[in-house]
């Protein structure tokens, strides 16, 4: 996972890799390729958190200059200002992941203008313009928590769903995914769709709503765990609606995230499967694109050796879609998952 990939042998060491890997010859980075400025997106996320933590190790392994991160805060015009920076202080590419995806657009034309390629992570601007977009299939996520909730509850019931912002793909893409497959598959199943603008504070105020007004909520889809978690379990525990699976009175729980809380959770029987999203290769290929779009290589549509797919969203953007599996009580202690890697 963290195998060193040199500058002059990057397309041997991954042979195969991208199945766009320029056939060129690659020039030495001396003290490392870049500088590359990075701009963590939030720092109330244990998600998030966890993904900073893999980058100065993977920038380390990948041979990057790596300049001091910055981090927005989930706010676009600090994203801006924090961007305008890095590029004034020689970033020679950037990895960003802008929480607000249509509102990016202006930053990212003007950083093309200036010829500064942009690694996009776990969103995808409305807009193309980024180098490469580091993501998985979020409607994939949608679909996944939608048939795990209508299996588990049998087509039957009331189920939450914590929207995330619908100003970002992400939100959009799993809320959509999720509510056409509810429709669908499982017309017996009512669901309360909450805004949240990814705030644990908003999603809580929600439930408690709904679960006052509806005291037979059997089920919750959580887009986020990293936001989620902690105050959807503190609301649940309060209003005596906390019930270990198994428990007639318990209420079905799926999250995104992969995150180690999401997985002791899944342990105690408090909530019952997450989606992974892999922050460790979020982390790992974000820069490797970086350090790629430094080099002048180019990549197009295919299969890759890690996994995933590269795909063309539109316009010529493209996407490294990485794989992020369901995690449930028969996999949760699968040692390969990142969120049972990660701090060890």
């Amino acid at each position: 996972m963290k195998r060193s990939i040199l500058t002059v042998a990057v397309c041997v060491a991954l042979a195969g890799a991208l199945a766009a890997c320029n056939r060129g010859t690659d020039a030495a980075t001396g003290g490392g390729a870049g500088p590359v400025g990075i701009d963590l997106p939030r720092a109330d996320s244990d998600f998030w958190n966890s993904y900073a933590k893999y980058v100065p190790q993977q920038a380390k392994d990948l041979g990057i200059n790596l300049m001091p991160p910055t981090n927005s805060q989930n706010n676009v015009n600090t994203l801006v200002s924090n961007v305008q920076t890095l590029t004034n202080q020689g970033a020679k590419a950037v990895v960003m992941a802008p929480q607000d995806t249509g509102a990016i657009t202006t930053t990212l034309d003007r950083l093309n203008q200036k010829k500064i390629p942009v690694i996009t992570v776990d969103t995808r601007p409305d807009k193309g313009g980024a180098y490469m977009v580091v993501r998985a299939d979020n409607k994939a996520y949608g679909e996944k928590a939608c048939k795990y909730l209508g299996e588990q509850l049998k087509g039957k019931g009331k189920v939450v769903e914590f929207e995330g912002d619908l100003s970002s793909i992400n939100g959009r893409d799993r809320s959509q995914a999720f509510g056409d497959c509810m429709k669908q598959n499982y017309p017996g199943i009512t669901v309360f769709a909450e805004p949240t603008n990814w705030e644990g504070g908003k999603a809580s105020a929600a439930l408690q709503t709904d679960l006052t007004a509806n005291p037979d909520i059997n089920g919750i889809y959580m887009q986020a765990g990293g936001v989620f978690l902690a105050p959807t379990l503190q609301l649940l525990k309060s209003t005596n609606h906390l019930f270990p699976a198994g428990d007639p009175r318990h209420i079905t729980i799926i999250s995104n995230d992969g995150i180690p809380q999401e997985f002791e959770a899944i342990k105690q029987g408090q909530i019952d499967a997450t989606v992974s999203q892999p922050a460790d290769l979020y982390a790992k290929w974000a820069l490797y694109y970086a350090k790629a779009a430094v080099e002048g290589k180019s990549f197009k549509p295919g299969a890759t050796d890690h996994g995933s797919t590269i795909v063309d969203v539109g316009s010529g953007q493209l996407e490294d879609q990485l794989p992020a599996p369901l995690v449930t009580k028969d996999n949760v202690g699968d040692s390969s998952l990142w969120g049972n890697q990660i701090g060890k």
